[in-house]
């Protein structure tokens, strides 16, 4: 009786944790797709050690598989060298790499798992403009590093890492994941395009009604 019960426990043990396990997994989102693209600007002060002297950095999303996310990066040098790199990420266990996307739709204190630092906590949520753009922002910060991801997307926008030699800034460029705002300039277009239709309708509506005079005084 005793190992039967010990059995059902066990069962029961486990049962439970794959549907917590099932749980945990579902809430991951994934915001970006096959196609999409960023490019960043790293600037630095101090001495960086070799490989650390970005200028310049594009990620491509390759394909997205359930929570496996397929990458290129291209990383260019201070010395004018480029770098190919491609790696799959994974949401789920938390295989991420340097944090380049996280899960998408992430509010404040909420947390996802990156294998390298344990649970991350969502610090704060805010909105920036990024890349010709207003976006919602979420962050957080790891030791003297901090990390600004796009909510929506959950790719990086922006990023500030300090060590004893050097400081790192690395912010987003481009990109083709959101349309930047036409902001002014477009709306004073807009209104041009508006006057100008109206102005050529009631030209068109004057010549009309004197033509129609004239063949009127004819007849």
């Amino acid at each position: 009786m005793q190992l039967k019960r010990s059995i059902r426990m066990l069962t029961l043990l486990l049962f439970l944790i794959l549907i917590l396990s099932g749980s945990v997994f579902a809430q991951i989102t994934i915001g970006v797709k096959k196609g999409d693209w960023i490019e960043y600007n790293v600037s630095y002060t101090g001495a960086p050690s070799v490989g650390h002297d970005l200028t310049w950095a594009k990620l491509e999303v390759m394909d997205v598989q359930a929570n496996n996310i397929m990458i290129n990066i291209t990383s260019r040098y201070s010395n004018d060298t480029t770098e190919y790199f491609a790696s799959t990420l994974n949401l789920a266990n938390g295989h991420m790499i340097d944090d380049f996307i996280i899960p998408a739709n992430l509010k404040s204190d909420d947390k996802f798992y990156d294998e390298n630092y344990g649970n991350l906590t969502i610090t704060k949520v805010e909105q920036h403009d990024y890349a010709g753009a207003t976006r919602t922002v979420v962050q957080t910060t790891i030791g003297n590093s901090t990390y600004i991801w796009d909510q929506a997307t959950g790719v990086s926008v922006e990023g500030n890492s300090q060590t004893t030699d050097y400081s790192m800034h690395t912010i987003v460029a481009a990109t083709n994941m959101w349309q930047p705002s036409t902001g002014l300039n477009g709306l004073i277009i807009g209104l041009l395009v508006a006057i100008m239709a109206i102005v050529i309708a009631i030209f068109l509506v004057i010549a009309y009604t004197r033509r129609k005079q004239k063949l009127t005084k004819i007849s």
